[in-house]
């Protein structure tokens, strides 16, 4: 008997903070048991610092990641599509399933700031594991 893994596609606009940390929280959480993968709708040219150096903290290094560019190919291949702040940038397509999380960005913001929202990020990458994943 073989089971496929659920592929994730987390979606914010620059693809350097939110998307790029539920990704790393993901990966380090679920393992194996799911394949994660996360795009921007304008990816910035670089990951956010702060957002790296708050991940190490959690003990996840996702200082190697590059922000990508979403594909309308990326969005089919996914089971689950979070956005984070995309808008309409997104393309639906039926059969999958969206869920839209409201997260402020951490672009420009210091390390205290951004560390709430990495928690916030944690939290619903464990509710999304708890539905998703087996």
């Amino acid at each position: 008997m073989t089971t496929t893994v659920p592929t994730v596609l987390f979606v914010c606009v620059h693809n350097a903070g939110r998307s790029q940390m539920a990704a790393g929280y993901l990966q380090h959480l679920a393992g194996d048991r799911v394949d994660v993968r996360s795009a921007g709708s304008e990816p910035a040219d670089q990951l956010n610092p702060v957002v790296a150096q708050a991940m190490l903290e959690e003990g996840i290094d996702i200082r190697a990641e590059q922000p990508a560019l979403l594909s309308t190919d990326a969005v089919r291949a996914a089971d689950v599509v979070v956005t984070m702040g995309c808008g309409d940038a997104c393309p639906v397509f039926p059969g999958k399933r969206y869920e839209d999380w409201e997260l402020r960005d951490p672009a420009g913001l210091d390390l205290e700031a951004v560390r709430p929202i990495r928690d916030d990020v944690r939290a619903r990458v464990e509710d999304l594991i708890a539905r998703t994943v087996q």
